[in-house]
């Protein structure tokens, strides 16, 4: 009686209710947009950075965590200029602190962490940029390493 209950049970939270289950599936391209690997048949839109604010939790031990991400637009590490001519597009992130005259490249497409900053204001710019090392878009995001995370 007790497996037949949770069988059941177990077979509803998979099907979900009567009502979902006569609903149209939800495609991964209707999730996701057009599938990366094949060439668009039509102008990209802009490409656009999303940056967050650093996570709280590192923020208060003195480590920098900020995530981002971007769209119409794959983060991959292939440069120069016969990779403007992929579609869809790719690219990388710029990084620059503190308004430092230098920034370093990235390709990884994982989090941005810093770690060494001394305490008090700090901002990062990051930039979104095609493979020609050309600016799409931008933000910044300021922050405060407390003095109590600063501990190296």
């Amino acid at each position: 009686m007790l497996a037949r209950l949770l069988t059941t049970a177990f077979a509803t939270c998979l099907l979900g209710t009567p009502a979902a289950a006569q609903s149209a599936p939800q495609t991964a391209a209707d999730v996701l947009g057009s599938a990366a690997v094949a060439p668009l048949d039509r102008p990209q839109p802009p490409a656009r950075l999303i940056v967050d604010p650093p996570l709280p939790g590192p923020l208060t031990q003195g480590r920098v965590f900020i995530q981002y991400r971007a769209e119409n637009l794959r983060i991959q590490p292939v440069f120069g200029p016969a990779a403007l001519k992929v579609s869809p597009r790719i690219g990388h992130i710029h990084v620059t602190v503190d308004g430092a005259p230098w920034h370093w490249a990235d390709a990884s497409g994982e989090p941005v962490i810093l770690v060494g900053l001394t305490p008090g204001p700090h901002a990062v710019e990051i930039i979104l940029a095609d493979a020609n090392h050309q600016p799409l878009d931008r933000a910044e995001v300021a922050f405060t390493v407390p003095a109590t995370g600063a501990h190296h």
